[in-house]
């Protein structure tokens, strides 16, 4: 194995998947490095999901390398076992518990091999409550811990299914379009979270605000047709006139 693969946090060689004979990801390759935040870009239909859906084993590739955290071959395990082992997917649509208050949901997202009940009505251990702390505070959701989540912003459950993810520990977050419906502020306060959590944490931000993406100040890589396009400085890639063609010009 070669030390590129074994450095990295997240390692795709030549990766390929058909639908129906449509080739979805075509010899996809993409390196990213631990501590790495990375964007993509891309038309719809250039394979960002399915791109998605192979990390986190929704779908299996039929040919091509899919490594996590240096060794670990991803397309032998399904999606609940590469959860555990430290990627936290969020969807475009927020998905939380609107009925329990935020910091029950952070509490639901750590709860593990515990039950709902013992987690949510039972004691928490002071490093738990120490991680519960430190998540709100990064989501900005300090002094909303105590409201329910169907009574957040559109933007703030964002943040909190974030949150949820970061309840968990993971190595390597894949966040899906973020500021889709956000307000303004809200996408700038969400550029400064997300750059906060790569201080520590691997990210990948799929998302189509380029003004979003500027403020991110990271590394692009622009898909199209299942293979990357361009990849570089955000400068750089948007002066690509096959970017151009195909992206940002329609």
């Amino acid at each position: 194995m070669s030390l590129q693969v074994t450095s990295s946090v997240l390692y795709l060689d030549d990766v390929s998947v058909s639908f129906d004979g449509f080739k979805a990801i075509n010899n996809l390759s993409l390196v990213l490095e631990p501590g790495e935040m990375r964007a993509i870009i891309g038309p719809n239909g250039a394979g960002k999901t399915t791109m998605m859906d192979i990390i986190t084993g929704k779908t299996k590739p039929d040919s091509g390398d899919v490594y996590f955290n240096g060794n670990v071959d991803v397309t032998r395990y399904d999606e609940s076992a590469i959860a555990t082992m430290g990627i936290g997917r969020k969807f475009q649509k927020p998905t939380v518990f609107e009925n329990h208050t935020v910091e029950d949901n952070l509490l639901l997202a750590m709860s593990g091999m515990q039950t709902i009940k013992s987690m949510l009505f039972g004691g928490r251990t002071h490093d738990e409550q120490e991680r519960i702390d430190e998540v709100l505070t990064t989501t900005r959701l300090n002094t909303r811990r105590n409201d329910l989540a169907a009574n957040l912003s559109h933007g703030q459950k964002q943040w909190l299914e974030i949150g949820m993810l970061l309840a968990q520990d993971p190595k390597l977050l894949l966040v899906d379009e973020p500021v889709a419906g956000m307000t303004d502020s809200e996408t700038e306060e969400t550029a400064r979270l997300l750059r906060e959590i790569a201080e520590d944490h691997a990210v990948v931000v799929v998302e189509h605000d380029m003004d979003f993406i500027r403020d991110l100040d990271v590394k692009v890589t622009c898909l199209h047709e299942g293979s990357v396009l361009a990849e570089g400085s955000l400068d750089s890639v948007s002066s690509d006139q096959r970017v151009i063609d195909v992206y940002l010009g329609r």
